[in-house]
Protein backbone atom coordinates (compact mmCIF):
# COMPACT_ATOMS: atom_id res chain seq x y z
CA UNK A 1 0.00 0.00 0.00
CA UNK A 2 1.35 3.42 -0.94
CA UNK A 3 -0.09 6.87 -1.44
CA UNK A 4 -0.66 8.14 -4.98
CA UNK A 5 2.10 10.67 -5.76
CA UNK A 6 -0.56 13.09 -6.99
CA UNK A 7 -1.75 13.60 -3.40
CA UNK A 8 1.62 14.94 -2.27
CA UNK A 9 1.19 13.55 1.26
CA UNK A 10 4.43 12.99 3.18
CA UNK A 11 3.56 13.42 6.86
CA UNK A 12 0.76 12.54 9.27
CA UNK A 13 -0.15 13.12 12.91
CA UNK A 14 -2.29 10.59 14.81
CA UNK A 15 -3.70 11.21 18.29
CA UNK A 16 -4.56 8.49 20.77
CA UNK A 17 -1.76 6.51 19.18
CA UNK A 18 -0.69 4.32 22.09
CA UNK A 19 -3.24 1.55 21.47
CA UNK A 20 -6.26 0.42 19.49
CA UNK A 21 -7.37 2.36 16.41
CA UNK A 22 -4.61 4.95 16.81
CA UNK A 23 -1.79 2.42 16.94
CA UNK A 24 -3.24 0.48 13.99
CA UNK A 25 -3.49 3.70 11.98
CA UNK A 26 0.11 4.61 12.77
CA UNK A 27 1.20 1.14 11.63
CA UNK A 28 -0.73 1.47 8.36
CA UNK A 29 0.52 4.96 7.55
CA UNK A 30 4.17 4.25 8.33
CA UNK A 31 3.94 1.09 6.24
CA UNK A 32 2.70 3.30 3.39
CA UNK A 33 5.88 5.35 3.62
CA UNK A 34 4.73 8.42 5.55
CA UNK A 35 6.55 10.12 8.40
CA UNK A 36 4.03 9.74 11.21
CA UNK A 37 3.94 11.78 14.42
CA UNK A 38 2.24 9.68 17.09
CA UNK A 39 0.63 11.52 20.02
CA UNK A 40 -0.54 9.95 23.29
CA UNK A 41 -0.10 10.24 27.05
CA UNK A 42 1.51 6.85 27.68
CA UNK A 43 5.18 7.24 26.91
CA UNK A 44 6.07 3.56 27.33
CA UNK A 45 3.46 2.50 24.79
CA UNK A 46 4.62 5.20 22.37
CA UNK A 47 8.23 4.07 22.62
CA UNK A 48 7.18 0.51 21.81
CA UNK A 49 5.21 1.80 18.83
CA UNK A 50 8.14 3.91 17.66
CA UNK A 51 10.50 0.94 17.89
CA UNK A 52 8.07 -1.17 15.87
CA UNK A 53 7.09 1.36 13.20
CA UNK A 54 9.64 4.17 13.11
CA UNK A 55 7.02 6.78 14.02
CA UNK A 56 7.95 10.01 15.84
CA UNK A 57 6.56 9.84 19.40
CA UNK A 58 5.11 12.85 21.26
CA UNK A 59 4.05 12.30 24.87
CA UNK A 60 1.21 14.81 25.19
CA UNK A 61 -2.21 15.21 26.75
CA UNK A 62 -4.23 16.61 23.85
CA UNK A 63 -6.54 18.45 26.25
CA UNK A 64 -3.53 20.59 27.27
CA UNK A 65 -3.82 23.20 24.52
CA UNK A 66 -0.66 25.11 25.41
CA UNK A 67 1.52 21.99 25.60
CA UNK A 68 0.22 20.78 22.22
CA UNK A 69 0.85 24.16 20.62
CA UNK A 70 4.39 24.27 21.99
CA UNK A 71 5.21 20.75 20.78
CA UNK A 72 3.38 20.67 17.44
CA UNK A 73 3.24 24.23 16.12
CA UNK A 74 5.51 24.56 13.11
CA UNK A 75 5.30 20.90 12.08
CA UNK A 76 4.41 20.44 8.43
CA UNK A 77 1.56 17.95 8.69
CA UNK A 78 -0.35 16.76 5.62
CA UNK A 79 -2.74 14.37 7.41
CA UNK A 80 -4.30 14.82 10.85
CA UNK A 81 -6.15 11.82 12.31
CA UNK A 82 -8.15 12.92 15.36
CA UNK A 83 -8.51 9.53 17.00
CA UNK A 84 -8.11 10.17 20.75
CA UNK A 85 -11.37 9.99 22.65
CA UNK A 86 -13.10 8.55 25.65
CA UNK A 87 -16.54 7.81 27.01
CA UNK A 88 -18.40 7.26 30.25
CA UNK A 89 -21.52 5.12 30.22
CA UNK A 90 -24.29 6.29 32.54
CA UNK A 91 -27.48 8.39 32.51
CA UNK A 92 -26.73 12.10 32.79
CA UNK A 93 -28.19 12.28 36.30
CA UNK A 94 -25.51 9.84 37.46
CA UNK A 95 -22.58 11.50 35.67
CA UNK A 96 -19.71 12.56 37.94
CA UNK A 97 -19.24 16.31 37.33
CA UNK A 98 -15.58 15.93 36.38
CA UNK A 99 -16.53 13.33 33.76
CA UNK A 100 -18.74 15.87 31.99
CA UNK A 101 -15.76 18.17 31.51
CA UNK A 102 -13.41 15.31 30.57
CA UNK A 103 -15.70 13.92 27.88
CA UNK A 104 -16.25 17.32 26.27
CA UNK A 105 -12.59 18.33 26.53
CA UNK A 106 -11.30 15.12 25.00
CA UNK A 107 -13.86 14.47 22.29
CA UNK A 108 -14.70 18.02 21.22
CA UNK A 109 -12.47 20.83 22.44
CA UNK A 110 -9.15 19.08 21.83
CA UNK A 111 -10.21 18.11 18.30
CA UNK A 112 -11.13 21.69 17.44
CA UNK A 113 -7.91 23.10 18.90
CA UNK A 114 -5.76 20.66 16.92
CA UNK A 115 -7.67 21.43 13.73
CA UNK A 116 -7.14 25.16 14.31
CA UNK A 117 -3.44 24.59 14.96
CA UNK A 118 -2.63 22.49 11.89
CA UNK A 119 -5.17 23.67 9.30
CA UNK A 120 -3.43 26.97 8.38
CA UNK A 121 -0.34 25.13 7.14
CA UNK A 122 -2.46 22.79 5.04
CA UNK A 123 -4.26 25.74 3.48
CA UNK A 124 -0.99 27.53 2.78
CA UNK A 125 0.37 24.41 1.00
CA UNK A 126 -3.03 23.74 -0.61
CA UNK A 127 -3.01 20.10 0.39
CA UNK A 128 -4.11 18.18 3.45
CA UNK A 129 -6.63 15.78 4.93
CA UNK A 130 -8.24 15.97 8.37
CA UNK A 131 -9.94 12.85 9.72
CA UNK A 132 -11.92 12.31 12.90
CA UNK A 133 -12.86 8.97 14.39
CA UNK A 134 -16.47 9.66 15.28
CA UNK A 135 -19.10 7.18 16.42
CA UNK A 136 -22.52 5.87 15.56
CA UNK A 137 -23.42 7.52 18.89
CA UNK A 138 -23.03 10.88 17.17
CA UNK A 139 -25.82 9.99 14.73
CA UNK A 140 -28.20 7.64 16.58
CA UNK A 141 -29.55 7.59 20.18
CA UNK A 142 -27.74 5.26 22.58
CA UNK A 143 -28.63 4.86 26.24
CA UNK A 144 -26.15 6.22 28.74
CA UNK A 145 -24.12 8.18 26.21
CA UNK A 146 -25.62 11.68 26.32
CA UNK A 147 -22.33 13.57 26.71
CA UNK A 148 -20.31 11.32 24.41
CA UNK A 149 -23.05 11.43 21.78
CA UNK A 150 -23.30 15.21 22.05
CA UNK A 151 -19.56 15.64 21.57
CA UNK A 152 -19.41 13.26 18.59
CA UNK A 153 -22.46 14.88 16.97
CA UNK A 154 -20.93 18.33 17.43
CA UNK A 155 -17.67 17.30 15.76
CA UNK A 156 -19.56 15.62 12.92
CA UNK A 157 -21.50 18.81 12.21
CA UNK A 158 -18.37 20.94 12.64
CA UNK A 159 -16.58 18.89 9.99
CA UNK A 160 -19.40 19.62 7.54
CA UNK A 161 -19.10 23.33 8.33
CA UNK A 162 -15.30 23.36 8.10
CA UNK A 163 -15.48 21.73 4.69
CA UNK A 164 -17.68 24.64 3.63
CA UNK A 165 -15.22 27.09 5.19
CA UNK A 166 -12.29 25.61 3.25
CA UNK A 167 -14.14 25.02 -0.02
CA UNK A 168 -11.92 25.79 -2.99
CA UNK A 169 -8.80 24.44 -1.31
CA UNK A 170 -7.34 20.93 -1.63
CA UNK A 171 -7.94 20.23 2.06
CA UNK A 172 -10.24 17.23 2.54
CA UNK A 173 -12.39 16.29 5.54
CA UNK A 174 -13.52 12.81 6.61
CA UNK A 175 -15.50 11.44 9.54
CA UNK A 176 -15.24 7.70 10.18
CA UNK A 177 -18.18 6.68 12.38
CA UNK A 178 -17.97 3.08 13.61
CA UNK A 179 -20.23 0.81 15.56
CA UNK A 180 -18.75 -1.52 18.15
CA UNK A 181 -14.97 -1.76 18.03
CA UNK A 182 -12.94 -4.01 20.32
CA UNK A 183 -10.55 -1.47 21.84
CA UNK A 184 -9.00 -1.16 25.27
CA UNK A 185 -10.54 2.26 25.84
CA UNK A 186 -14.05 1.00 25.10
CA UNK A 187 -13.63 -2.01 27.38
CA UNK A 188 -12.51 0.26 30.21
CA UNK A 189 -15.51 2.54 29.75
CA UNK A 190 -18.15 -0.21 30.00
CA UNK A 191 -16.63 -2.30 32.82
CA UNK A 192 -15.50 -5.93 32.99
CA UNK A 193 -18.92 -7.61 33.01
CA UNK A 194 -20.28 -5.79 29.98
CA UNK A 195 -16.90 -6.14 28.28
CA UNK A 196 -17.13 -9.92 28.66
CA UNK A 197 -20.56 -9.89 26.98
CA UNK A 198 -19.28 -7.48 24.32
CA UNK A 199 -16.34 -9.70 23.42
CA UNK A 200 -18.69 -12.63 22.90
CA UNK A 201 -20.07 -10.79 19.86
CA UNK A 202 -18.51 -10.43 16.44
CA UNK A 203 -16.99 -6.93 16.59
CA UNK A 204 -14.92 -4.57 14.50
CA UNK A 205 -11.18 -4.62 15.14
CA UNK A 206 -8.85 -1.59 15.25
CA UNK A 207 -7.25 -2.58 11.95
CA UNK A 208 -10.70 -2.42 10.29
CA UNK A 209 -10.91 1.24 11.23
CA UNK A 210 -7.34 1.90 10.08
CA UNK A 211 -8.27 0.41 6.70
CA UNK A 212 -11.28 2.72 6.46
CA UNK A 213 -9.10 5.73 7.25
CA UNK A 214 -6.62 4.70 4.55
CA UNK A 215 -9.45 4.19 2.05
CA UNK A 216 -10.52 7.82 2.50
CA UNK A 217 -6.96 9.16 2.52
CA UNK A 218 -5.98 7.35 -0.69
CA UNK A 219 -8.95 8.52 -2.74
CA UNK A 220 -7.91 10.45 -5.87
CA UNK A 221 -7.20 14.17 -5.32
CA UNK A 222 -10.58 15.20 -6.79
CA UNK A 223 -12.52 12.95 -4.36
CA UNK A 224 -13.56 13.85 -0.80
CA UNK A 225 -14.92 10.91 1.23
CA UNK A 226 -16.96 12.94 3.68
CA UNK A 227 -18.32 10.24 5.99
CA UNK A 228 -17.91 6.49 6.44
CA UNK A 229 -20.23 4.49 8.70
CA UNK A 230 -18.79 1.08 9.46
CA UNK A 231 -20.41 -1.67 11.55
CA UNK A 232 -19.93 -5.32 12.33
CA UNK A 233 -22.13 -7.23 9.90
CA UNK A 234 -24.37 -8.35 12.81
CA UNK A 235 -24.96 -4.84 14.16
CA UNK A 236 -27.50 -2.28 12.92
CA UNK A 237 -28.07 1.27 14.07
CA UNK A 238 -31.88 1.54 14.17
CA UNK A 239 -32.58 0.87 17.85
CA UNK A 240 -29.01 -0.29 18.34
CA UNK A 241 -29.57 -3.94 17.47
CA UNK A 242 -27.01 -6.68 17.79
CA UNK A 243 -27.75 -10.16 16.45
CA UNK A 244 -26.52 -13.39 18.03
Amino acid sequence: MSFPPSLGYRTALVTGASSGIGASTVEALTAAGLTVHAVARRGDRLQELAARTGCVPHVLDITDRKACAAALDGLEIDILVNNAGGSHQSPIQDYPPDEIDRILDLNLRAVMHLNRLLLPGMLARDRGHIVVIGSMAGHYPMRGSALYSAAKAAVSHAFDVMRLDTLGSRVRWTEVAPGRVATEAFMNSIGPERAKEFLSKETLQPEDLAASVCHALMAPPHVNVSRIEIYPVKQASGGFLYAD
